[in-house]
C-alpha cells in the first residue's frame, strides 16, 4: 500500500520496445516461418515443393538482380534523340506489366464505380430498382467473364485490363453508395442553403464527407482488381506477374515462384497500407 501523500506513478513504456498487438503480430509471423521450415526440413511433402526459407530467400535476390531484360529507352531532345538498352532483371518488366493493367483497371472501374454509387446512394429509386443486381452480381467469380473479355478485347492486355475493371467495380459502386446514405443530412441542407449546384455538392459535401467508404472501397477494389488481372495474366498471357508465376510452377521452379508471391505480398501490403493511411489523414 502507497504511503500517505505519495502517489504510485505507472511504469513508463519503453519507447523502443514494440506494444502488446505488435509484439502478437511479430510472434505469429515468426511462428508461420517456424512452421514452414520444419515442414520444409521434414519431407513430407515431395522434395522442392516447400524449399527452406534460406532457398527462397536466394531466389528472391536473385529474382531482383539477376539481369536477363534488355530494356529500351528512348528519350528525345528536339531533333536530337537518344536511345539505349539497359540489361534489367525480367522481373522489374514483368510487374511493371501487371501494375500498369490494375492501374487502369482502377480508374476506369474506380471512376465508374464512383459515379454509379453517386447515383444510386443520392437517388431512392434509382437505387431500389438497380442496387440488388449489384449485390447479386457482386459475389459472382469474375473469371467466368474473362472467355467474354477474350472475345470482345483480344487476348492482349486489354482483356486483363477488363477482367481488373470488372473486378474493381462493384465493391467500389457499393461502398459509394451505403457512404451516401450515412452522409448527415444537416451537411446536405447546408450545401443546399448555400444554392449549391450539383456537381458542386459532389465535390464540397459528398466526397469530403465520405472519404473513408470510399478509401475502403479502392482497397476493396484494389485488391481483387489484382486478383483478376493475375488470374487472366495466368490463364492466357506471355507478360506480367501472373504469367511468371504460373511458367515458374510449369517448369517446377518452385523457388523462384515463391520469391515472386513473396514479392507480390509485400507490394500488395504497401499499398494497402497507403490507402489506409490516407483514409485517416
Amino acid at each position: 500500500m502507497a504511503e500517505a501523500g505519495h502517489l504510485t506513478r505507472p511504469t513508463a513504456a519503453i519507447g523502443w520496445w514494440p506494444g502488446p498487438v505488435m509484439r502478437l503480430r511479430i510472434a505469429i509471423i515468426v511462428s508461420l516461418l517456424v512452421v514452414w521450415e520444419a515442414v520444409a526440413a521434414s519431407g513430407l511433402l515431395l522434395r522442392d515443393v516447400v524449399p527452406s526459407i534460406t532457398v527462397i530467400g536466394g531466389a528472391i535476390f536473385e529474382l531482383l538482380t539477376h539481369a536477363d531484360l534488355k530494356w529500351p529507352v528512348d528519350v528525345g531532345f528536339g531533333s536530337v534523340r537518344f536511345t539505349h538498352e539497359f540489361l534489367v532483371p525480367s522481373f522489374y518488366w514483368h510487374l511493371y506489366v501487371t501494375i500498369a493493367e490494375v492501374a487502369a483497371a482502377m480508374v476506369i472501374g474506380g471512376l465508374s464505380g464512383l459515379i454509379v454509387g453517386l447515383l444510386l446512394g443520392g437517388n431512392p429509386f434509382l437505387g431500389q430498382a438497380f442496387e440488388r443486381y449489384l449485390y447479386y452480381l457482386g459475389p459472382t467469380p469474375k473469371i467466368v467473364f474473362f472467355p467474354v473479355m477474350i472475345m470482345w478485347f483480344g487476348v492482349g492486355p486489354e482483356s486483363k485490363v477488363a477482367m481488373g475493371t470488372l473486378s474493381c467495380f462493384f465493391p467500389i459502386a457499393l461502398n459509394v453508395a451505403a457512404g451516401m446514405r450515412e452522409i448527415d443530412p444537416v451537411l446536405v441542407r447546408v450545401g443546399r442553403s448555400f444554392r449549391l449546384s450539383t456537381s458542386q455538392m459532389v465535390r464540397k459535401v459528398y466526397l469530403p464527407a465520405m472519404r473513408e467508404p470510399i478509401v475502403n472501397g479502392v482497397r476493396i477494389g484494389m485488391g481483387v482488381a489484382l486478383i483478376g488481372t493475375l488470374l487472366a495474366e495466368t490463364k492466357l498471357s506471355n507478360k506480367g506477374v501472373g504469367f511468371l508465376i504460373i511458367d515458374s510452377y510449369n517448369t517446377f521452379d518452385m523457388p523462384r515462384m515463391y520469391a515472386v508471391l513473396a514479392m507480390l505480398f509485400v507490394i500488395a501490403i504497401g499499398a494497402n497500407a497507403l490507402l489506409g493511411r490516407a483514409s485517416r489523414n
